[in-house]
């Protein structure tokens, strides 16, 4: 009775064993050119949790892919639905909380296109950018909870190139002024939070220059030459 019992456990072993087998042979297959093939399936390395899954045709990612956090609840925190046409990847990631976090195309591993990114806990957009080849490229707009603009601002291979404007979140305008290169250039205007001038001028390389208009409750009290004071201050340096 005894030897019955122990081969009866060995067969149960042996048909757990095959039964793990099986059903670890439907996925992470590969075609016969040893491309990724059907259902692939990642893991933590330390945990051994499911790290992502999805699917291939013969080495190419289709369909949506799940990424998930590495914990017990297994959370969504990515999905990538792939476009095999060109090589595309529209890309969503969440909190733990299953909210949107930013969402936008992903082409060869890099930002491309319009991209939105939310505000914390919320289905309200914080910022809106535009990418050309995973660079900065265009209008970029951030936005207050409530949805009305904050600043807006253009770029360009990653600088901020061109028109800069900063609103309060009831409208008013608080700067409007112009980059070039990632620094200020050119003609600047700040205002108070009502909408009184606050100060005026130009800027050239990042620095303040020429004469710059100063205002106290929208009325002008001095003008001042910046450029001269920057060569003041080179002289007495030297």
């Amino acid at each position: 009775m005894k030897k019955y019992q122990i081969s009866f456990f060995t067969l149960l072993v042996l048909m757990l064993l095959s039964q793990n087998c099986m059903s670890q042979s439907n996925f992470n297959k590969l075609d016969e050119r040893g491309k990724k093939q059907g259902v692939w399936k990642g893991f933590y390395q330390d945990s051994r949790r499911p790290r992502y899954e999805g699917n291939f045709e013969h080495g190419k990612e289709i369909g949506i892919f799940y990424f998930y956090d590495d914990t017990k609840a297994k959370a969504v925190i990515a999905t990538r639905e792939f476009n095999p046409i060109d090589n595309s990847a529209f890309t969503i990631f969440y909190d733990q909380k299953s909210n949107k976090v930013s969402e936008g195309k992903v082409v060869n591993k890099v930002f491309e296109g319009q991209w939105k990114y939310y505000h914390l806990a919320s289905k309200n957009i914080m910022t809106i950018e535009n990418y050309s080849k995973g660079k900065l490229e265009g209008l970029r707009t951030v936005f207050y909870p409530s949805g009305k603009v904050a600043e807006e601002i253009n770029y360009k291979n990653n600088l901020k190139n061109g028109f800069y404007k900063k609103y309060t979140e009831k409208g008013v305008l608080l700067e409007e002024s112009n980059f070039k290169n990632d620094v200020y250039n050119g003609t600047a205007i700040f205002k108070e939070s009502n909408g009184d001038m606050a100060s005026k001028g130009q800027f050239l390389n990042g620095k303040k220059a020429g004469m710059w208009q100063f205002f106290e409750k929208g009325k002008l009290i001095k003008e001042k030459n910046m450029s001269f004071q920057e060569q003041a201050i080179k002289d007495k340096n030297n």
